[in-house]
């Protein structure tokens, strides 16, 4: 039976200073996209908001615009999936077998407060599918209710992008808040590699995570065990 992944990505385009731009890191997409591509998984494309995600700059200049990334870039009908997003309400997550939740410090805005990306998410999570994200995209579980009302992430091993990790790549004056420190707020057991920026993920149950832009196929590898598993 194919198994069905649904993508989130963001409709943010700026930081606080709208000349500050930012957006989908792309190859967080394409790498696990990839993946999920060859194990024959059907894939859908989500936003907050549904409609257009914007791509962060940064992600289409070496080393990190890298060859999947070029050939999205320069497929129009790949693009078109990043114009056309769907929105959560038109997501019944009774046809999905998981959620893989995408970075780029845009998502840090426009994640964790969306109630229709918190309901898919619970609902997958609570039926015994799988819940993964990459760098950022755990921002999207930060706010992530069990039915119960605790935190989805609460007691979890897991990881994300690290503060060490922004303070290098010089925007822990920009972003809106230490991504890390709240996860740690909400119960989770945060963990990170021992170098910044290496391929890193940690897999806890049906939540697999992984922590940089480094680490988007390894995470989606792990999100292929876990469903085969399932």
């Amino acid at each position: 039976m194919v198994k069905r992944i649904l993508n989130v990505v963001t409709n943010v385009g700026h930081y606080d200073d709208p000349s500050h731009p930012t957006g989908l890191w792309l190859s967080e997409l394409t790498h696990a996209w990839h993946v999920f591509e060859e194990h024959g998984f059907e894939q859908t494309i989500v936003s907050p908001a549904g409609g257009p995600c914007p791509l962060e700059p940064r992600s289409l200049k070496f080393p990190n615009y890298d060859k999947t990334a070029k050939a999205w870039h320069a497929d129009p009908a790949r693009m078109a999936l990043l114009e056309n997003t769907a929105s959560p309400d038109q997501i019944n997550s009774a046809d999905l077998d998981a959620i893989y939740f995408t970075g780029g410090h845009a998502v840090m805005y426009d994640f964790p407060d969306s109630e229709g990306l918190q309901r898919i998410t619970r609902e997958i999570y609570e039926r015994g599918g799988i819940v993964s994200s990459v760098c950022h995209g755990y921002c999207g579980l930060l706010n992530t209710k069990r039915s119960d009302g605790s935190y989805l992430v609460a007691g979890q091993e897991m990881t994300g992008f690290s503060w060490c990790e922004e303070v290098l790549a010089r925007v822990d004056k920009s972003v809106p808040y230490n991504a890390e420190e709240e996860l740690k707020k909400r119960g989770a057991h945060y963990k990170k590699a021992t170098l910044p920026f290496v391929s890193y993920t940690v897999v806890d149950g049906n939540l697999v995570t992984g922590q940089n832009p480094g680490s988007a196929t390894e995470t989606a590898k792990k999100v292929v065990a876990a469903l085969n598993r399932s």
